[in-house]
């Protein structure tokens, strides 16, 4: 099992920034990929960043390229994701998720998730 606890959502102007954190515990030396998750009311949840925990690659959906970074740090066991340049459209339910293996943009991949944490964003 890995627990995963979140925090750092908030509400911001349009143009803020945010970190997200992700701490987690357990079984961690069964992770490689994090990924992070949003879900809008009525949409379904999409793809936002992910990163291997062993190869260090990041991947990050199109809309928010350039202004979000996802980073990790192993000895924490704590992943992270920093926003910048927020869109109202940004305004979401963020979760943060882990896996072995698997496709790193299908949240049906992903073995455990945390809570989520409310992202608004206002123009």
């Amino acid at each position: 099992q890995v627990q995963l606890v979140e925090s750092g959502g908030g509400s911001v102007q349009a143009g803020g920034s945010l970190r997200l954190s992700c701490a987690a515990s357990g079984r961690t030396f069964s992770i490689d990929f994090t990924g992070w998750f949003r879900q809008a009311p009525g949409k379904e949840r999409e793809f936002v960043a992910a990163i291997s925990w062993r190869r260090g690659l990041t991947y990050y959906a199109d809309s928010v390229k350039g202004r979000f970074t996802i980073s990790s740090d192993n000895g924490k066991n704590t992943m992270y994701l920093q926003m910048n340049s927020l869109k109202p459209e940004d305004t979401a339910v963020y979760y943060c998720a882990v896996m072995g293996s698997g496709n790193y943009y299908n949240p049906g991949a992903y073995d455990y998730w945390g809570q989520g944490t409310q992202v608004t964003v206002s123009s």
